[in-house]
């Protein structure tokens, strides 16, 4: 990797005064839905900003530091660390804040212009992206819960990226959103306010009969040799390719009445009712899945009778009972998988409609049959049974959620130019009503999967948003 990224200073941000500890001490013990995440790569996101109303770096980076240890002090398990506390598999949060938040502050190689099209062009350059965001490891516990890395051009001014970067187990994306809000306003307006304080008590999760089984069976899978985690292979970036797509609220709409009309050409409604529109997110995830395999299937041996599964993550605050408090802080959301064989998603026939009625079936089961009636935690017992039946090679992972707002975090200095995660494929919610779609596949597949996803949606490119 070529060095783009210069470190000029590395601090740690420590709670202003904290003012919201876990009811139980500095201890946070994790449920099912925080141990499930424990290996995975930890999330990456780059949020970059210019434009005349940026401040000097100087002022810029202090104003970030005194408004990260403000919002620390209520969002506590983010300056903390996650550990094993038993041999028996236990894994907590450890919310003391010793040494608190790595904070880095960086200089890229190119100029302001250059960090510009950076946020513009539609395919990633990866391996500055990868260098703009802070380095987390999770390999080992205790591992960090959060990291930020602020980074400015080569001449000083008229561009900043804003790169985090968050432990999984220590919560989700809903999460994360609710957090980098309450940052945001403190630095824009002085003060932290928060429509509703953050909680962390799992003490409602883990009282389900299946919970502390499921999170002692999922940390052994994940981490048989404490403190040593198995963490998931990292991507490969060198072989793989990011781009980014913008849906317009028109494009979305015109979508989802092509999947209503497919659905009703094909009697997939229930008896004597015409189907409902699907919503905004399984539109695109059944378009995002049947043209990411139709772009593997190219060459490849798979055959039209092999399994093609989907990985989609669903909130489980309200689901539980008793639901979850609003500002519940940590992980709640629950993996769902939905399957189909390759030959119904590719339509070697030609018809790719049929495919994308295909897909959008499948997640309106997934949604009817698991997410809304099924016990969140009912299979808790059975989590690692049913990722080790995976087939990874035909597993696609979505990540991010397009009611997540992650363009509207800003720290005093105007909206984002630009919002990502890095190397995930992903949804975000963007200005307008608008989704911003990402997608990262092997550099050989993308071209395919770029055709067949523009063929159904009048669709620019993601140039700027």
């Amino acid at each position: 990797m070529n060095i783009r990224v210069r470190v000029l200073n590395v601090t740690h941000v420590q709670p202003a005064q904290t003012t919201n500890q876990p009811q139980h001490g500095a201890m946070i013990k994790l449920s099912p839905f925080d141990t499930s995440f424990l290996a995975l790569w930890p999330p990456q996101m780059l949020f970059f900003y210019d434009g005349t109303s940026l401040p000097p770096f100087r002022s810029l980076v202090s104003s970030l530091r005194v408004s990260l240890g403000a919002t620390l002090a209520v969002f506590t398990p983010f300056a903390g660390k996650v550990t094993a506390c038993s041999d028996d598999h236990d894994v907590v949060i450890d919310c003391s804040s010793d040494p608190g938040v790595r904070f880095v502050e960086a200089e890229y190689s190119g100029d302001a212009a250059d960090m510009r099209r950076l946020a513009r062009d539609k395919e990633h350059d990866t391996e500055a992206f990868l260098q703009l965001v802070p380095e987390l490891e999770v390999g080992r516990l205790p591992a960090p819960a959060f990291a930020v890395q602020v980074t400015r051009p080569a001449d000083g001014g008229g561009a900043v990226a804003v790169g985090v970067v968050m432990h999984h187990a220590v919560a989700d994306g809903q999460s994360l959103w609710q957090f980098m809000r309450a940052w945001s306003t403190t630095s824009q307006e002085g003060s932290l306010a928060v429509a509703a304080a953050p909680t962390f008590d799992r003490a409602e999760i883990l009282r389900h009969p299946k919970a502390e089984a499921g999170a002692r069976n999922l940390a052994r899978f994940c981490a048989p040799e404490l403190p040593k985690v198995n963490k998931f292979p990292d991507p490969d970036w060198r072989r793989q390719s990011q781009r980014t797509y913008l849906l317009t609220a028109d494009q979305i709409q015109s979508l989802k009445r092509r999947i209503q009309f497919l659905q009703v050409k094909n009697g997939d409604g229930e008896q004597n009712h015409t189907p409902e529109p699907p919503t905004t997110y399984v539109a695109i995830a059944s378009l995002l899945w049947t043209s990411i395999v139709r772009a593997r299937s190219v060459n490849s041996a798979a055959a039209d009778d092999d399994d093609e599964y989907v990985s989609f993550p669903a909130d489980c605050r309200r689901r539980l009972r008793p639901p979850l408090e609003p500002g519940f802080f940590g992980n709640c959301v629950k993996v769902h998988y939905v399957r189909a064989t390759t030959g119904d998603l590719v339509c070697r026939d030609g018809d790719n409609d049929n495919g994308l009625a295909h897909a959008a079936a499948g997640f309106r089961r997934a949604m009817r049959e698991h997410v809304e009636k099924e016990d969140p935690l009912g299979d808790a017992d059975r989590w690692v049974d049913i990722i080790q039946g995976l087939t990874r090679e035909r597993l696609t992972v979505l990540g991010g959620y397009n009611r997540h707002m992650m363009y509207e975090v800003d720290f005093g200095w105007g909206q984002p130019s630009r919002v990502e995660f890095v190397l995930m494929t992903s949804l975000l919610g963007a200005p307008g009503g608008g989704v911003q779609v990402s997608v990262t596949l092997a550099r050989d597949h993308v071209n395919t999967f770029e055709a067949n996803f523009l063929s159904h949606v009048c669709l620019r490119a993601c140039t700027t948003i």
